[in-house]
């Protein structure tokens, strides 16, 4: 069973950075997506940003100017660049991929923005 797992999430000052690593523990072929989602205390999981096969991208409005989703096809790897962090930006960090008839979830990654 492959498993994905984040990793690069910790405790980072208001306008800081920080890279989110999402990696499979095994090859995942034909993935279509790939996705980040957060979920912050007491709030729905959000999804954050999204990469197609073919690269297309698309960001949620209040991530928007400030992060980039990208891709290693060929690790399984998928990344999330994060800059001028805001406290609001505070959640546990999810990522997705999606492969025809599967779904596989990591199990989250804290972002804590706070000084």
């Amino acid at each position: 069973q492959v498993q994905l797992v984040e990793s690069g999430g910790g405790l980072v000052q208001p306008g800081g950075s920080l890279r989110l690593s999402c990696a499979a523990s095994g090859r995942i072929f034909n993935i279509y997506v790939m996705v980040w989602y957060r979920q912050a205390p007491g709030k729905q999981r959000e999804l954050v940003a999204t990469i197609t096969s073919s690269d297309n991208t698309n960001y949620a409005d209040s991530v928007k100017g400030r992060t980039t989703i990208y891709r290693d096809n060929t690790k399984s790897m998928l990344y999330l660049q994060m800059n001028s962090l805001k406290p609001e930006d505070t959640a546990v960090y999810y990522c997705r991929f999606g492969s025809p008839g599967y779904d596989y979830w990591g199990q989250g990654t804290q972002v804590t923005v706070s000084s």
